[in-house]
């Protein structure tokens, strides 16, 4: 009953204490479901309850209760570091149960007698050190060095020195990652006394079982014991030299024990490789894991200190030491023939030489540090550390020891010949995959990513390029040389072929200049794709290779032969052409049509088959990364189609004509819609491929254009389900949804909306400050403003809402954007219902205190220009952005000077709330005057001196008073927009709005156009417009007389002198 009430009352209801906890946890590691669920939400509710951390560490102590119960005890606790020991967590553990933990967590290790459970403390425990050293707990390391001292004695517990030594590797992993310079400053302090303890260990086991397999001995467990602790000290070690010392060269323990691992390395190989070895194959393969020990140690402190690696003793000829593995192993490593019968496949199906596993790896290793070695002397690594001048005459001389006693050019001329010949060539289990899994063989070939780290070929093929980069002189002949050898027809060795095309391929950037690549493609490459002698697979594959290689680099090449060539390899009805070739080649082609100086009237006769292949082969791989990568290059093929239409669009007006470029792609667009359709719904939550595919339909709407049409009841879903707020998948495809939904309007005829007009209400959500999708949400928007602007105006309060918020604490590009798209919401009110629309539009602006906050802002800008001097004061508002401010007003007062009263009226600064209309109006036209200076784009200056004009129709003293400021005004327009004597019109005056139109015109470009031609910059004469609405004052003010006597004699001479020269007044 008692369990039964720890895991059935809410968490709240039961205390803390050791037996509750013990049946929670019991009930939490059982097989019942129900009992699990209850259990585990118990434990989560004590999480941040005192004393529920120490209370789990007294379980797990008890090594007399179950296993079970124990791990999760031990799991649970070293969650719970991660969540509550720094101090600044919520509900962060107490000082006195941290020092609790602390005191029982290496003793408790130390003895624990299941591995599981031990490594499970060691991991918590590294995490405690991680927080606490050096500050909290600056003896921690030398403790359990301490502990580790007590248990290597000879009379000590062979567990305790085991578990001991785990515990070490797991605090020197935690430790050596730290990124705190305190923490590694720490580390490096207490490495010697750590290096000192542990090496000794490690030679005292090491000697003892190689001196037990050697000479043999009874005490065979102890032996093994002995292999275990050594391999334990030895992982420790190896990452102890890395993190503990910045300059290990300047060590003599270091150095010692560097010479004493050389020679370790020599015996142990021996004894791995030995085939008259007595060794059991338990004690081999860690024999064997010691030397993937050694070999890690060398390389990465090669890469993380070059120049103590160079200064190291025995170094030089530890280089020797692998290049010498490295070329016995080469000669059995590629195979000499193609055929099945070499696929190196034994009795069982396997490989038969098993030895080979420990030789391909330290070669591997060994190539990585002769790579190393390369960087460190043609491209050591920068730091921002001050160097003493110890630290530059040690760089200095490593590279001058590296370049001269290893990197030769002698030595660079043979191992290019030993890679190319030897590590180019394909293994019999390359040969045997690639029949057996092409897709699989084909993707870990072509992978883009660090796995060739873990790779022979992939590896060898990285310090070739290294090599051929840094040696050019030295090795450009050589291999030119091999080249031409191997380069002929009559050559039928397709597998050395394959290496040395390979190699002509990694150098194309160095052969660009010295092989005629050309000729050797007409004269060749073009012949050997084609032909169909067994095995020529390889070579086709390869000839993709080197072409996708090759045209990046190489100008003036036989562009049409090539696009045949990639034509034929994706030809599946010829036999040799397998999935790896057309695979190969399908990646392979983006890289031939990427090159700036592709030129799509030569691709244009290849493109229909081409373009035809490559979705079939789509259709038929099965790997998602294939079907990405290959999706990949149909998106750059249909952009290129995409970038001829456009240009061919820029060429309109000359009668160019648009259908055949859209032909290519249309006949095809329905089958590259039928495959991906299928795809995206199989692609389930494979994010990367179904963003490939919006991508790829983004552009293939921008190719076919206005016959985009059709496929929107299939694409506008997909918008939908991608930006939905409430779709799971919307963190991952809103960007490439949206690229897709932007495209779809563009290409949206007027006459097609009704199928995007439900997508409006997703824009919402995203107008919010700080959203990543702001800008083109914003510029979606405007975009529909155009295409549909009563609809937009129908749900315009419920779009001014967000735009008010966006437009009080935005960066001036978004407030740019915001204002503008409200001004446009006002031309199309005045362009669709007149005055009395625009009037309603400005109430709404008024009621969400839109045109307030643009009062507030103004009135910002004001004061501030008031002041002067070093002193004076700063407005947060941006010239652009009080341009589009003003622009609004001129707007409203365009529509009508009477609703422009109201509106400033009714809009008043909250700060203000009872100043007359007189000073209102008053500093809103002193600072629209003197912000008419800094108003640069003609449209909208003439759009203020329009606003301003027309006030003159109220016959208030307000505006009348600024007559001298008018003529200055307009002085300064019209001089810029009648920009010479010859010119009698406006320049911003347009003509018939059908002239403008476009041959391909969208139906964004459309409502772009009328727009434009209704507004009344684009519809007034600046010149007759000024005159009427002067007469109108001098009416107003009683004649000709009274406004001479009244107003302009106070305005300045030669500003009436300048005005009158317009011939208006």
């Amino acid at each position: 009953m008692a369990m039964s009430y720890a895991i059935e009352v809410s968490g709240e209801a039961n205390p803390l204490s050791l037996p509750i906890l013990y049946h929670t946890l019991t009930a939490a590691a059982s097989s019942d479901p129900q009992q699990i669920k209850s259990g585990a939400q118990q434990l989560q509710n004590w999480e941040k309850q005192a004393g529920y951390y120490t209370s789990l560490q007294s379980i797990f102590v008890d090594v007399s209760l179950p296993v079970e119960v124990r791990h999760l005890c031990i799991i649970q606790l070293k969650n719970g570091i991660d969540k509550y020991w720094r101090k600044t967590a919520p509900n962060a553990i107490k000082k006195d149960e941290k020092d609790l933990i602390r005191s029982r967590s290496v003793e408790s290790g130390t003895n624990e007698p299941d591995h599981r459970l031990a490594l499970q403390n060691a991991l918590m425990l590294a995490k405690v050190i991680r927080y606490e050293y050096p500050l909290e707990w600056p003896d921690a390391v030398s403790s359990i060095v301490s502990n580790l001292r007590q248990a290597s004695q000879p009379d000590g517990n062979p567990l305790r020195l085991t578990r001991a030594l785990l515990i070490l590797l797991e605090v020197i992993k935690e430790l050596s990652t730290a990124r705190i310079q305190r923490t590694r400053t720490s580390l490096q302090a207490a490495s010697l006394e750590v290096l000192q303890v542990l090496g000794k260990i490690y030679l005292d086991k090491v000697q003892t079982w190689m001196t037990f397999f050697h000479q043999g001995g009874i005490d065979e467990g102890g032996a093994i014991n002995s292999v275990e602790q050594s391999l334990l000290a030895l992982r420790v070690l190896r990452r102890l030299l890395i993190a503990g010392w910045d300059s290990p060269n300047r060590s003599n323990e270091v150095k010692e024990f560097w010479h004493l691992l050389s020679i370790h390395l020599r015996d142990m190989l021996s004894m791995a490789l030995q085939e008259s070895s007595s060794l059991h194959e338990n004690v081999r393969r860690l024999v064997e894991k010691h030397l993937r020990q050694i070999a890690k140690l060398h390389v990465n402190l090669a890469k993380a200190h070059p120049s103590g690696f160079a200064l190291l003793p025995s170094s030089v000829e530890l280089v020797s030491t692998y290049w010498n593995l490295v070329h016995q192993f080469g000669e059995t490593y590629g195979s000499r023939s193609f055929t099945a019968s070499s696929l190196g496949i034994g009795q069982s199906g396997e490989d038969t030489d098993q030895s080979i596993l420990i030789t391909e790896y330290l070669s591997l290793k060994g190539l990585l540090l002769l790579r190393a070695c390369v960087k460190m002397v043609f491209n050591p690594a920068q730091t921002f550390k001050y160097q003493q001048a110890q630290d530059k005459e040690e760089k200095a001389q490593s590279r001058q020891i590296i370049k001269e006693r290893i990197l030769t050019e002698g030595f660079a001329q043979a191992a290019m010949q030993t890679l190319v010949s030897r590590f180019f060539v394909f293994t019999q289990r390359d040969l045997r995959d690639w029949e057996d899994q092409p897709e699989e063989w084909e993707r870990k070939e072509e992978g883009e990513d660090d796995t060739w780290e873990f790779s022979i070929r992939p590896c060898a093929e990285k310090l070739f390029i290294e090599l051929v980069l840094n040696y050019k002189e030295q090795l450009v002949q050589p291999l030119l040389s091999v080249f031409r050898n191997v380069a002929n027809l009559q050559n039928k060795d397709i597998l050395q072929k394959d290496s040395v095309y390979g190699a002509i391929g990694l150098a194309a950037s160095v052969l660009e200049e010295k092989l005629d690549f050309d000729l050797f493609l007409r004269n060749t490459l073009a012949q050997e794709a084609q032909t169909d002698q067994p095995g020529c697979g390889i070579l086709k594959r390869r000839i993709a290779i080197i072409l996708g290689q090759w045209l990046p680099v190489k100008d003036g090449l036989d562009r049409p032969l090539v696009y045949q060539i990639f034509q034929h390899l994706m030809d599946k009805h010829i036999p040799s052409n397998d999935l790896v070739v057309r695979i190969t080649a399908g990646k392979q082609l983006k890289n031939v049509i990427i090159p700036f100086d592709f030129r799509f009237e030569q691709f244009e006769p290849f493109a229909t088959t081409i373009l035809h292949r490559l979705v079939t082969l789509i259709e038929e791989v099965e790997l998602n990364e294939t079907k990405l990568a290959l999706l990949n290059t149909l998106l750059v093929l249909i952009q290129s189609v995409e970038e001829k239409v456009e240009a061919n669009i820029q060429l309109s007006n000359e009668n160019v004509h648009l259908e055949a470029d859209v032909d290519q792609i249309a006949p095809f667009a329905d089958q590259i819609i039928s495959v991906l359709a299928p795809l995206w719904e199989q692609a389930g939550t494979e994010f990367l491929l179904k963003q490939s595919i919006l991508g790829i339909l983004s552009s293939l709407i921008s190719a076919v254009r206005d016959g985009s049409r059709k496929y929107h009841a299939l694409l506008i879903p997909l918008i939908d389900n991608s930006v939905d707020v409430n779709s799971e998948t919307r963190v991952y495809m809103l960007e490439d949804a949206l690229d897709l939904w932007v495209n779809i309007l563009q290409q949206t005829p007027s006459t097609a909306l009704s199928g995007v007009i439900p997508l409006v209400p997703h824009l919402l959500p995203m107008l919010e400050v700080g959203s990543d999708t702001l800008r083109k949400a914003l510029e979606i928007t405007e975009t529909y403003v155009y295409l549909a602007p009563a609809q937009m105006l129908a749900s315009a309060s419920v779009i001014l809402a967000p735009l008010t918020t966006l437009l009080k604490g935005s960066k001036r590009e978004v407030t740019g954007l915001v204002l503008s798209i409200v001004e446009l919401l006002m031309q199309s009110a005045l362009h669709l219902g007149g005055s009395e629309a625009l009037t309603s539009f400005v109430s709404q602006l008024v009621e969400l205190n839109f045109l307030q906050t643009i009062m507030v802002g103004l009135r910002g800008a004001h004061e501030a220009h008031q002041t002067t001097g070093p002193n004076r004061a700063k407005t947060w508002l941006d010239v652009l952005v009080e341009t589009d401010y003003y622009s609004i007003l001129a707007r409203i007062a365009l529509a009508g000077p009477n609703l422009f009263i109201d509106a400033i009226k009714a809009a008043a600064p909250p700060a203000l709330p009872n100043e007359p209309f007189e000073t209102t109006i008053s500093w809103i036209l002193s600072e629209w005057f003197r912000h008419l200076d800094n108003i640069s784009r003609p449209e909208k200056k003439k759009l203020s001196c329009l606003a301003v004009t027309t006030l003159l129709q109220t016959g208030q003293a307000w505006i009348t008073v600024r007559l001298q400021e008018l003529m200055t005004v307009w002085t300064e327009v019209v001089v810029e927009l009648y920009d010479n004597d010859e010119r009698k019109d406006d320049c911003l005056v347009y003509g018939d709005v059908e002239s403008m139109k476009g041959a391909n015109e969208t139906a964004e470009q459309e409502g772009q156009r009328k727009l434009m031609f209704a507004d009344p910059v684009h519809r007034f004469d600046l010149k007759p417009f000024i005159r009427e609405h002067l007469q109108q004052a001098i009416v107003a003010c009683g004649g000709n007389e009274a406004f001479q006597e009244q107003w302009v004699v106070n305005v300045d001479k030669d500003v009436l002198s300048e005005f009158s020269k317009l011939g208006i007044f």
